[in-house]
């Protein structure tokens, strides 16, 4: 079996010193030898300048770096433009995503209404030439109707021709484990990478979790509100309990780890080191 890869995600600062401050975080990182950094995207036009803007500075160091590509409130030529102004510029990687739809538009605004529509867009007009990740939700997507059938929405995406998944982060790794075998008996060989969100601020994290449908196991969530006005402990805690998780699914045979960083390097490193990744 190969060797376990690693992987990171950034998303765009807001400012020249934020991508300056962002680029010291990223050489921290490169040490570690990732097959790849990404960069979140959002469809506006400020946000999708900052996106590529990123791209651009982050591929600099050498390291393949994957822009976030969505269709949702996009029109079929914006796309097209993108992916070309991608391969011309060298990038060889696309995680490629439904996005969410901004504020005050509908569905119906939009040439391409899912992942998988994306995706055949990007084989048509390139070919080969991109490695495209898409988006697996070991604990369903908030908005699919039933678990089954997004496990099908998935396999859509790789029969579309998308290389490799990489999950929304979650904690429990018994719902990998399943999702995994949900998808082996529908036939799907592709790697899906587990998304790993190391726990460094109590508030922050029941946030984006309660938003996104992540489960934080209830021992988790109490252990944290009761350790959260201590910031050393509720890092210690929150690295031991994502340690632990990433060794499990390792073990399970996970092809590798894909770190939400939140533009942050201690966290992230000393998960890695813990693994001897």
């Amino acid at each position: 079996m190969s060797k376990p890869t690693i992987s990171f995600e950034f998303f765009p600062p807001k400012t020249d010193e934020g991508l300056e401050k962002l680029l010291v975080v990223q050489q921290k990182l490169q040490a570690k030898n990732p097959k790849f950094f990404s960069v979140t995207y959002g469809a506006g036009g400020s946000t999708r300048e900052r996106t590529w803007k990123t791209v651009e500075a982050v591929k600099a160091a050498g390291v393949d770096t994957a822009p976030h590509l969505s269709c949702v409130g996009q029109s079929r030529e914006e796309l097209t433009e993108l992916i070309n102004e991608y391969k011309a510029a060298g990038i060889k990687r696309i995680v490629t995503l439904r996005g969410d739809l901004p504020s005050g538009m509908g569905a119906d605004q939009s040439d391409l209404r899912y992942a998988d529509d994306l995706v055949k867009l990007i084989r048509d007009v390139s070919g080969d030439h991109f490695h495209l990740e898409v988006a697996a939700y070991p604990e369903m997507h908030p908005q699919a109707r039933s678990f089954s059938d997004d496990i099908d929405h998935f396999k859509r995406k790789i029969d579309a021709g998308a290389d490799s998944g990489i999950t929304q982060y979650f904690y429990n790794a018994e719902s990998y484990a399943y999702y995994m075998n949900e998808l082996e008996k529908r036939g799907v060989t592709a790697p899906v990478y587990p998304g790993i969100m190391p726990v460094t601020n109590y508030t922050n994290l029941v946030r984006f979790s309660d938003a996104c449908g992540a489960d934080i196991p209830r021992w988790v969530r109490k252990k944290l509100e009761e350790l959260q006005n201590d910031d050393a402990s509720l890092k210690a805690f929150g690295e031991e309990v994502v340690t632990r998780l990433c060794e499990r699914l390792l073990a399970m045979g996970a092809p590798g780890l894909h770190f939400y960083t939140m533009n942050q390097a201690a966290a992230n490193l000393n998960v890695v080191e813990n693994l001897g990744l």
